[in-house]
């Protein structure tokens, strides 16, 4: 009884019992392994274990820091890294716009569907998650070589008389994101749409709008909320992508999670790659801090 008397004035209870577990799981396995990235990336190459540098020695009794700038400098001054940048950038912000563009009308049609259905067609937007990524991504593999499924097709229905070249290009990497991570803007948008209440639509009609100007002052600034928060979900694992890059996308693909791969495993310079990594969290953060900027906006104004 002492011992339980004894735990229970350390161990958290109630609301901040609930929170304070995933709360520790976070910091153990992402801020403390962030912490230790950003450590790696002021370090020095090494030939070793780990092939790395410490940055603290001690010598006769003086504790000495050597914190090494050198990797971020070369990031801000190598015109391939800026490249690489941009590109992913490029990349994930034309993904984002494509998913939207595709994504909106669906979660609209399934929101707008009868309630009995509605269960059933979000399950169907949920089933690849069902399958593996990595197996999903080789599926479009088949599909877009040169011999693929679709250029077949294509040809088949006189649409075109030489195959399209799809497969390691640009074109493929959009097509294999915009597969990818298209449920994750739909669900966002759906769960706003479907809370919408349909009688200022009615309102909208009774004053005399017609159906496109109900939708874009009535039925768009309503689900905005669910625009941004798809378009922070695909964006931001977007960028970082590196198995859809490798399996559909050429020699001139220019992405970060490859770029990140080739300095871990082939180059074996850690400290250059965790500067790539920290770099391209900073570059995640602007549109997150953005986003709750205008959420806490938001809020006040209401």
């Amino acid at each position: 009884m002492k011992l339980i008397k004894l735990l229970s004035r350390y161990v958290p209870s109630g609301r901040t019992g609930v929170i304070a577990f995933p709360f520790l799981f976070l910091f153990l396995f992402f801020f403390v392994p962030f912490i230790l990235v950003i450590g790696i990336s002021f370090s020095q190459q090494q030939m070793g274990i780990p092939p790395y540098s410490p940055l603290t020695h001690l010598q006769d009794g003086v504790l000495n820091i050597a914190l090494n700038l050198g990797h971020y400098q070369f990031l801000m001054n190598d015109d391939l890294y800026i490249a690489t940048y941009i590109s992913s950038l490029q990349m994930a912000l034309v993904s984002t716009l494509l998913c939207l563009l595709i994504g909106y009308p669906i979660a609209y049609y399934i929101a707008r569907s009868d309630p009995s259905t509605r269960n059933t067609l979000m399950m169907l937007v949920m089933l690849p998650f069902w399958t593996s990524f990595l197996i999903r991504v080789y599926a479009w593999v088949a599909i877009l070589k040169n011999d693929g499924l679709l250029n077949h097709f294509l040809i088949w229905l006189g649409l075109i008389h030489d195959p399209l070249r799809l497969y390691h290009t640009n074109w493929g990497v959009y097509i294999g994101m915009v597969y990818s991570y298209l449920p994750f803007m739909i669900m966002p948008l759906y769960a706003h749409l479907v809370k919408m209440d349909l009688t200022l639509l009615e309102a909208a009609y009774d004053l005399g709008a017609k159906p496109w100007k109900a939708f874009f002052q009535v039925t768009l600034p309503l689900s905005k909320n669910g625009i941004i928060a798809g378009s922070l979900l695909v964006f931001i694992p977007a960028v970082g992508e590196y198995v859809i890059p490798e399996l559909l996308g050429g020699a001139d693909t220019l992405m970060i999670g490859r770029v990140m791969w080739n300095e871990f495993f082939d180059n074996i310079d850690w400290p250059m790659a965790s500067a790539v990594t920290c770099a391209m969290v900073i570059l995640l953060l602007v549109p997150m801090a953005l986003f709750q900027h205008y959420q806490n906006k938001e809020l006040e104004e209401s």
